[in-house]
């Protein structure tokens, strides 16, 4: 085992002995594999980099590197798609540790020897790491180096395009993260690798991902990543979000943004966007599910398990006088309704007098509401008594909450 730190600016030796040249960097190919594989170095000779290729390496360690030839290619070095640069592309930038939950300076860069490969295996993250490029071999104090295995790199903040080939890896190890611990470590990243963080996602984490960023910061990745590619995750986004988004865009490219969106979401999207956004209207969602009077207990979970999309929390379900009307007559919740006799019509098991608001009700007026009475959510209804959605507790607290526990809130309620 070595460190990239021992390697650099350390000689290369001929097939007889004679210098050549010295390390200027090493290059490794950044692919499927966890750990990405040594496949040559970068050499430097009179102020001219070049390429020697891993097959013209006899040696290789803390002393520098030797040849196995004595023929030396002297082209200038160009890199290539899908490697990196360890020294230049990974030394001092930053990384999300998935393991870890956080992100990370790489202070310096592990490499072991498997059957006569060398393999990125680490980043060195501690102290020592930075004290053994500082100083001299022995010096720097005897320190527990802390060294981040890479299998657990879910993503690495380079400034080298041709780098980004690494997030194909990075999309299925960040999945294995919470939306909300995604969109933290994120927003500790500058912008532009914010945005590449979300567009390496699936559409419905990457949605996830944005409805728990700051409105600034979801405005601007939507409009820097390709349009099609921000419509498909607007229309993964709660209806309410989705349309918080829109209003805070440019008026241009939320028009485009929302032409490309799917008629059925774009409905949902523009009936939000009519109200305003300090009040209950403005507040509410449109994912919600109801339900007949007259469907019985089983009727009602067999007709749950049916539906071919539900939203992500199902607090209650909401009871409307007939099919495919919106009268709001009453309100169970998902555990009253599970609980209950099955043969029973949900009319007999529903609670007929409940807590709503109209959609023109001030917004904190509404949020309190839900605080006084310890809702999960609240209806929004209108002058005709039809449901037009529902107000759920997060988007309560965050009106109510002071600005310091805003941040808090998935994990309070999520």
């Amino acid at each position: 085992m070595i460190y990239l730190s021992q390697v650099l600016g350390k000689p290369i030796y001929d097939a007889e002995g004679e210098k050549v040249a010295v390390i200027r960097d090493v290059v490794v190919r950044y692919g499927d594999e966890d750990y990405p594989p040594v496949i040559g170095l970068v050499a430097r000779y009179r102020r001219r980099d070049f390429f020697v290729p891993w097959a013209r390496i006899a040696n290789f360690g803390e002393s520098g590197a030797r040849l196995n030839t004595d023929i030396l290619d002297l082209r200038p070095f160009t890199r290539r798609e899908g490697e990196v640069l360890l020294a230049k592309d990974v030394l001092d930038k930053q990384l999300i540790d998935v393991n870890g939950k956080r992100v990370v300076r790489v202070n310096d860069v592990q490499l072991i020897e498997v059957a006569n490969q060398w393999l990125v295996t680490g980043a060195d993250v501690g102290i020592h790491g930075f004290l053994r490029r500082l100083l001299p071999t022995g010096v720097y104090p005897n320190r527990p180096v802390e060294v981040i295995d890479w299998a657990d790199v879910g993503y690495l903040a380079t400034d080298t395009p041709t780098a980004v080939v690494q997030l194909k890896k990075s999309k299925d190890k960040l999945s294995r993260l919470h939306p909300f611990e995604i969109a933290q470590l994120a927003e500790s990243l500058s912008p532009i690798h914010r945005t590449e963080i979300v567009e390496s996602l699936d559409d419905e984490i990457a949605a996830e991902t944005l409805e728990e960023m700051s409105t600034e910061n979801q405005v601007r990745i939507l409009e820097e990543i390709d349009e099609e590619r921000a419509a498909d995750i607007l229309q993964e986004m709660s209806p309410d979000d989705a349309a918080d988004v829109l209003e805070e865009m440019d008026e241009e490219k939320a028009k485009e943004l929302f032409e490309l969106m799917e008629e059925e979401e774009k409905e949902d999207v523009a009936e939000l966007m009519s109200f305003e956004k300090d009040t209950a209207g403005g507040l509410m969602t449109t994912e919600f599910v109801v339900l007949p009077k007259n469907l019985t207990v089983a009727q009602a979970i067999a007709k749950l398990r049916e539906m071919a999309k539900t939203p992500n929390m199902i607090y209650y379900l909401y009871v409307v006088e007939e099919e495919n009307s919106w009268k709001l007559s009453g309100v169970i919740s998902l555990r009253s309704l599970i609980l209950a006799d099955p043969t029973l019509p949900l009319e007999q098991v529903m609670r007929k007098s409940f807590q709503y608001v109209h959609p023109d009700t001030p917004a904190e007026e509404a949020a309190r509401k839900i605080a006084e009475y310890n809702l999960l959510a609240l209806p929004v209804v209108d002058e005709l008594g039809e449901i037009n959605g529902i107000i759920t507790v997060d988007d309560a607290m965050e009106i109510l909450l002071p600005k310091s526990l805003k941040n808090r809130l998935p994990k309070l309620f999520g």
